[in-house]
């Protein structure tokens, strides 16, 4: 998955399916938070405008048939001069971590040309998005952009929370383009010569470059796994008796692995933070119907439970990870970057808008989703409302957009085919027995 222009793919997603491995159950289908996925002909298939990369199908599924799309470490051979971002999420990995200098030093090591934290980069996006706050109290509360899963999933499904959108671009971001420029400024190399490496903790990161919002472009070149650098990072740690100070951060910064970090970082407390994508889900659904008070100012949201630290591309356990940052931020200062000039601000904030995806509309126009709705609830009225996932849809009312959409039938409802075959046998019973 290398990275160097633009996509023209209006929908990417990070997720692909291996057909060998996929047994046909329904584990996925009834997990997906968007009901993106289906059960047809006896594999799994993903619709990919309504996929938010969210990764639980690869969370859930028994028979590991679904795969994150992300890019292998022989990526750093493509360039001349690679530059590693690590996420806070990194250093929740390893046991006893007393010193962050020791996994950025190993990184080097391993291969990287140099390394740039993102966790420094978060720091300065805690303090635009303080004043950003701060400065528009109508659009309050504030909705988190860090997580790009939070992002796509209010893009297709609460277009009333877009205006609430923070319109700065995540830490990642900002870590890219500054890691560039450094790169650029020492060695001297162009900047297609130059590639920036996201050591990411989940799928969704590898989406959010090749089909990015809010900007048109991402500046990072490749995504590879936490998961890959573990295995490949622990020798060389192990060989480092006197790490460079390579270190950007302080507790604010790497405080982002988890969740609540990014709201901590704000020094505010009329704040909410949520992660799990379903918990996330039922925020987003009770602030369109404004239950929440009216003096909450920001909300965090993470698909993932934890934060950061639960992506599928990392190797410990969440809530372990969690601690363990939380004993390597306990001696850190508070933060070490803050917004010094207009060089920090280069590329922070949004540069385009994120409007709305209708895609889970049934018509091409109001009139037509209309008649169509009224169709789904006459065929709702006909299915048993068992929602067993038998016909490969997760529920009832699924199967019945898929049956207006012509993607499928009324009779892969075993119920309905029950039905039918229960009287087709009486009516050739009753001509058996006329022809006696």
């Amino acid at each position: 998955m290398e990275h160097n222009s633009a996509t023209n793919t209006k929908f990417f997603t990070s997720v692909h399916l291996d057909q060998d491995l996929c047994k046909g159950c329904i584990n996925c289908i009834k997990r997906c938070p968007t009901q993106a996925i289906r059960v047809r002909n006896g594999k799994a298939v993903i619709t990919k405008e309504f996929c938010i990369d969210c990764g639980e199908c690869i969370r859930i599924c028994p028979h590991h048939a679904k795969l994150p799309t992300y890019d292998k470490l022989s990526v750093l051979t493509n360039y001349e001069y690679t530059v590693a971002l690590p996420a806070p999420s990194l250093y929740g990995q390893f046991n006893n971590l007393d010193d962050v200098n020791i996994v950025l030093t190993a990184l080097k090591k391993m291969g990287f040309d140099d390394v740039y934290e993102v966790s420094g980069a978060a720091e300065i996006t805690s303090e635009l998005s303080r004043a950003y706050i701060n400065a528009h109290p109508e659009k309050y509360p504030i909705i988190s952009t860090a997580c790009p899963s939070i992002v796509r999933l209010i893009r297709v499904r609460f277009p009333n929370l877009i205006e609430h959108l923070l319109p700065i671009n995540p830490p990642v971001e900002l870590a890219a383009r500054t890691a560039r420029r450094h790169a650029m400024e020492k060695t001297g190399l162009p900047a297609d010569k130059i590639g920036i490496i996201f050591l990411s903790p989940c799928p969704s990161k590898v989406t959010a470059v090749k089909s990015p919002l809010g900007i048109e472009k991402s500046e990072i070149d490749a995504v590879c796994a936490i998961k890959d650098i573990y295995v490949e990072l622990l020798p060389y740690m192990k060989e480092v008796t006197e790490p460079e100070e390579l270190a950007i951060s302080g507790k604010i910064g790497v405080g982002w692995g988890v969740t609540g970090g990014e709201a901590g970082g704000l020094i505010n407390d009329n704040y909410l933070a949520a992660d799990g994508i379903e918990n996330v889900i039922r925020i987003l659904e009770d602030l369109e119907d404004q239950k929440f008070s009216s003096n909450l100012e920001f909300i965090e949201l993470n698909a993932c439970n934890g934060g950061c630290v639960g992506g599928v591309l990392t190797v410990e356990n969440p809530y372990v990870a969690m601690v363990k940052l939380k004993h390597l931020r306990k001696y850190m200062p508070i933060a070490c970057n803050h917004v010094e000039s207009s060089d920090s601000l280069q590329g922070a904030y949004w540069s385009q808008d994120v409007e709305y995806e209708p895609v889970f509309r049934l018509g091409s126009n109001r009139r037509e989703s209309i008649a169509r709705m009224a169709r789904v609830e006459e065929l709702c009225e006909r299915f048993p409302g068992l929602d067993c996932g038998s016909c490969g849809a997760p529920t009832c009312k699924a199967l019945a957009e898929d049956i207006v959409r012509g993607e499928a039938k009324e009779h892969d409802c075993i119920h309905i085919l029950k039905e039918y075959i229960h009287r087709l046998s009486g009516e050739m019973s009753k001509l058996d027995g006329e022809a006696d």
